[in-house]
């Protein structure tokens, strides 16, 4: 790998945009580094402020100060902040420099990165590939858009530390000289569209995780998504394609009958039995044969892949068991957060469905899910902002029941199933509209099921 520029902050003035996760830990890396920072958020009040005070950190908040912008030496954004808004562009006409936090973290890391993106399953591959690459022996530290923050890792940093780290559209789109050793797409969908302009540029976003990448590193591509292999068209890196169709590839990671393979031109290896797989949903092996990619190139052994994948259930909020009353089973996907990771979600479901759906529309079309819900679903309630959109795609399809909320969204569909049904959240939207983010909604639902569970128990024993 080529050796990272010499990059420094000591003594400069540095404003960080955006207090929330990410921020704060730039916050804090930079000046452990040596650089004045200034952290500005639009709230005006953020959580340990005191803590970052003690550590050096001015706060500036309730708004981002033009003239703090304006005069800083360097702006490193957090995630969830746009990078094109009126104040970040005067200062990038006065000279200013404007990185992301994922660029910044990546400017100091002494160990190699392997960067999992897509639209669809980013988190589940980046855990599992974590815990693939641990039990094969290396130091492996998991983060960026899931669990600690990159720059939270960077002190942590080895020559022989593997960050894998998992990498959204919004971290990517500012990003200069991030340089994966090991990049994967898993696939493409439009998405984020209340935050990017189109999907090109969503599109390009995403396809910047290749950029900095030379010959000596690895683009790992689902060749079942063309999307994803236009993506990665002008890549230099070397590549190595996983599919869920064993006659589709004569050389890559493959679904080989009861068995996870790599196959080569002369040769197959069974990596990993599927009867070792305990996740729920077909969809998600794409997952697990990415991992096991990724897996390969960094030379883990299959008995080693295999005791990850047995010991890994999955993820909280993705198809994540909620529960079962009265025969009736619960399930969580509050992850699903757009059209095509619903159609996923519903998809791995028998008939005898009831799907919630709805919140804070973020592009797409409801009626891409009505061949899989006349298939599938009894019913579905529809929530939120976009519950209008899910009855106009949906009305004279299936049954459509509206709840004001959670709460009633629960019950209504409790009602509406029969003992050895399904009742799935799988939004298919963001959770804005009644939540801060799909996790807080996913922790709502379960708890939603937990109190009918206590409510249909005390009716029973009445």
């Amino acid at each position: 790998m080529t050796p990272r520029a010499p990059f420094s902050v000591s003594g400069k003035r540095v404003v960080v945009v955006g207090a929330a996760r990410s921020g704060v830990a730039a916050a804090e890396l930079l000046v452990r580094r040596g650089a004045a920072v200034i952290l500005t958020d639009i709230r005006a009040h953020i959580e340990d402020e005191e803590r970052l005070r003690a550590a050096g950190v001015d706060l500036e908040l309730g708004g981002h100060n033009a003239e703090t912008l304006t005069r800083a030496d360097l702006i490193v954004l957090s995630p969830g902040v746009p990078p094109r808004q009126p104040a970040l562009d005067a200062a990038r006409r006065a000279g200013v420099p404007v990185m992301g936090e994922l660029e910044l973290a990546s400017r100091w890391l002494r160990g190699r990165i392997v960067a999992i993106t897509g639209t669809k399953g980013k988190s589940t591959t980046t855990t599992l590939t974590g815990r693939m690459l641990e039990a094969g022996g290396h130091r492996v530290l998991v983060g960026g858009n899931i669990g600690h923050a990159l720059s939270a890792q960077v002190e942590d940093s080895t020559e022989d530390t593997i960050h894998v780290v998992e990498a959204s559209s919004f971290q990517l789109e500012t990003v200069e000289t991030f340089h994966p050793w090991i990049a994967v797409l898993l696939n493409f969908s439009p998405d984020h569209l209340d935050r990017h302009a189109d999907v090109d540029e969503y599109a390009a976003a995403k396809a910047r995780v290749f950029d900095n990448q030379t010959p000596d590193d690895w683009a790992v591509l689902n060749a079942d998504d063309p999307a994803s292999l236009a993506l990665a068209r002008a890549a230099r890196a070397r590549r190595l394609l996983f599919s869920m169709d064993d006659e589709a590839l004569a050389e890559g990671v493959v679904l080989s009958g009861d068995t996870i393979a790599r196959k080569a031109a002369t040769r197959r290896e069974a990596l990993v039995p599927l009867a070792a797989v305990k996740l729920l949903g077909r969809h998600l092996l794409a997952d697990v044969l990415a991992a096991a990619a990724v897996a390969t190139i960094a030379g883990v052994a299959p008995d080693a892949m295999t005791r990850a994948v047995e010991s890994f259930t999955g993820l909280e909020h993705a198809l994540e068991p909620a529960g079962e009353i009265g025969g009736v089973r619960f399930v969580n996907d509050s992850k699903a957060t757009n059209i095509e990771s619903a159609h996923r979600a519903i998809e791995s479901f028998g008939p005898g469905l009831v799907v919630i759906l709805g919140g804070r529309f973020k592009g797409g079309d409801f009626a891409d899910l009505r061949a899989a819900l006349v298939e599938r679903a009894a019913v579905v309630v529809a929530i939120g902002e976009a519950a209008p959109l899910v009855h106009k795609a949906l009305e004279g399809v299936v049954p459509v029941r509206d709840a004001a909320d959670l709460r009633a969204a629960v019950r209504t569909a409790f009602a509406s199933a029969r003992p050895g049904e399904t009742v799935l959240l799988a939004p298919a939207c963001a959770s804005f509209d009644m939540f801060r983010d799909y996790a807080e909604r996913g922790r709502a639902f379960k708890q939603e099921v937990a109190r009918l569970q206590q409510d249909w128990n005390g009716t029973r024993e009445q």
